[in-house]
C-alpha cells in the first residue's frame, strides 16, 4: 500500500510538472476588412523573427498597411510598416514593398519547415539577413522556398479569407487599391 501511494503521488506530482512548463501558444491575428486571419506563431524555429512581429504589432505598425504584393497561385505580401500605409482613396505608395521597420534587419532562421498552403514566412532582399518587418502567406506549397527564407507562423482560422485578397497584377503582383490589415493583435493561449 505505501508503495501504491508513492507511486500516485509521483504521478501526481509529474503531471503538475508537465502544467507547469506547458508553452501557451502564440498568435497572431490579422484583421481584414473580411474578417479575422489567426496565425499561430512558431517561435522555436524563428525566435528573433516572431519577436519582431510581436513587438511591431503591438505597436501597431501593422495597422493599415497594404496587401501590396499578391501573386495568383503564390502568396499575398504585407508588412512594409514604412511605406505600405493606406492612404485616402485606398491607394498605397509606390514605394510600398521596399521599406521595414527602423529596427535593424534580422539574421536569417532558415529551418526545415516546408512552405506549404497558410505557411507565413519572412520577406527579405537577396540578402539572407535582410528580412525586417515584411512577410507573406502562402496561397499554395512553395517547396523552392524551403530552407531558403524564414518561416514564421501558420495560418490555423481564417485562410478563406486570405485567398479573398485581391490580387496583383503582372508578374510583380503589385496591387492598385490594394486589401489590407485593419489591425493586428497578438495573443497567447
Amino acid at each position: 500500500m505505501p508503495r501504491l501511494i508513492a507511486l500516485m503521488a509521483l504521478l501526481f506530482s509529474l503531471t503538475l510538472t508537465q502544467e507547469a512548463f506547458a508553452v501557451e501558444k502564440q498568435y497572431l491575428t490579422l484583421e481584414l476588412e473580411s474578417g479575422p486571419v489567426k496565425i499561430e506563431l512558431l517561435p522555436e524555429i524563428a525566435p528573433k523573427h516572431v519577436e519582431r512581429i510581436v513587438t511591431l504589432a503591438e505597436q501597431g505598425a501593422y495597422d493599415n498597411i497594404a496587401f501590396h504584393r499578391v501573386i495568383e497561385g503564390f502568396m499575398a505580401q504585407t508588412g512594409d510598416v514604412r511605406h505600405g500605409q493606406i492612404g485616402e482613396g485606398g491607394e498605397v505608395s509606390s514605394r510600398a514593398g521596399t521599406g521595414g521597420s527602423d529596427m535593424g534587419d534580422l539574421p536569417a532562421e532558415f529551418s526545415d519547415t516546408p512552405f506549404e498552403r497558410g505557411t507565413v514566412g519572412m520577406a527579405r532582399a537577396q540578402n539572407p539577413n535582410s528580412a525586417n518587418s515584411q512577410f507573406f502567406i502562402m496561397f499554395a506549397p512553395a517547396p523552392h522556398l524551403n530552407g531558403q527564407y524564414t518561416v514564421v507562423g501558420q495560418v490555423v482560422d481564417g485562410m478563406e479569407r486570405v485567398d479573398g485578397i485581391k490580387r496583383g497584377q503582372g508578374q510583380g503582383g503589385t496591387v492598385s487599391q490594394p486589401d489590407h490589415i485593419v489591425k493586428a493583435t497578438v495573443s497567447s493561449e
